[in-house]
């Protein structure tokens, strides 16, 4: 009997061991899965952009790199030199778009929002790479939380500097797409400085927990318990942050700064349903359109027309051209 009851005891302690042992080294790979710095070269971002953006994008674009008008500039930021791209105005201007690319992109995946404010609308363009993208240097992706809420802030004080001429200070807008949306929007959750005047987030998710434990679903067929719990755990030990804490839904929430959210009312990836909690966590002033048929970050490519006048317009609002 004894020797029974011993047998069943080892054979539980052996499960348990190899079900949390299979749970920490999911939860490793995980991890390793999602924050990875592997992401698009610059050359695959502007060969993807070739794929999708409209030809008279594609046109510019070539144009642009031709004639050099694309330059580059680093900065100190926590020790790392952070990269960024830049195009001046055709004419002198104090208005500025930053725009801030979406996971494991770089910031030349962002010239087709570069065409629409440095071509369309006249403006100054800087593209940051975030950090363990580009030419940036990182050991993960932040998911637009802490050290790329870090890096967009200390980018906006260099590009009121590069581009405000006599301005006491420049006027400027900050736009972002997926991961960068959730960017600029934990931004604007902060204090920004006072030239950041306006804000365009394009289908961001509501938090980094909403967006891998959608993700783990759709991708794997998981549930969120117990994987997401462990593996956020782990990123708070190894990275110092937990999926919860990365919360664009509450950070909107304390922006008073104008914001247009735009999404694809087909995208899965990141949820269209997303953006109805966001717009509503928003206080005004606040603005929301969505774009018929597109998948996640097409919006633009679907719709540049309507996109074009929807971004002019809700900016001009703000920073009239």
């Amino acid at each position: 009997m004894k020797r029974g009851r011993k047998l069943v005891a080892w054979s539980i302690a052996t499960t348990v061991t190899l079900l949390l042992t299979a749970l920490v080294g999911s939860s490793f790979y995980m991890l390793d899965f999602a924050l990875s710095p592997l992401q698009r070269s610059d050359d695959a971002a502007i060969e993807r952009l070739s794929r999708h953006a409209p030809d008279a994008v594609v046109s510019w674009v070539d144009s642009v790199r031709s004639a050099s008008a694309l330059r580059d500039t680093t900065v100190e930021i926590g020790g790392v030199a952070a990269h960024a791209w830049y195009l001046r105005a055709d004419s002198a201007t104090h208005h500025v778009a930053l725009l801030v690319h979406g996971y494991k992109d770089t910031g030349l995946s962002m010239l087709h929002i570069a065409y629409l404010y440095h071509h369309d609308m006249g403006m100054n363009v800087l593209l940051p790479d975030l950090p363990a993208h580009g030419h940036t240097p990182g050991d993960h992706i932040d998911m637009g939380w802490a050290a790329d809420r870090k890096h967009v802030l200390r980018w906006i004080e260099v590009a009121d500097d590069m581009f405000r001429g006599v301005a006491a200070q420049s006027n400027m807008v900050l736009h972002g797409i997926s991961m960068g949306a959730s960017t600029v929007m934990n931004v604007a959750g902060s204090i920004p400085p006072a030239c950041v005047r306006c804000v365009v987030e394009d289908c961001g998710y509501t938090s980094a927990w909403d967006e891998f434990s959608a993700q783990l679903g759709q991708q794997f067929g998981l549930p969120e318990f117990p994987l997401m719990y462990t593996t956020s755990a782990l990123c708070r030990l190894r990275y110092g942050w937990a999926f919860s804490e990365a919360n664009s839904l509450e950070q909107v929430a304390h922006s008073s700064l104008p914001m247009l959210f735009i999404h694809g009312d087909n995208d899965d990836f990141v949820p269209t349903a997303m953006v109805h909690e966001l717009y509503e966590a928003k206080p005004q002033p606040k603005q929301l359109w969505l774009a018929p048929g597109s998948i996640h970050a097409r919006a633009y490519s679907d719709h540049p027309a309507e996109y074009t006048r929807l971004v002019r317009d809700f900016v001009a609002r703000w920073m009239p051209l």
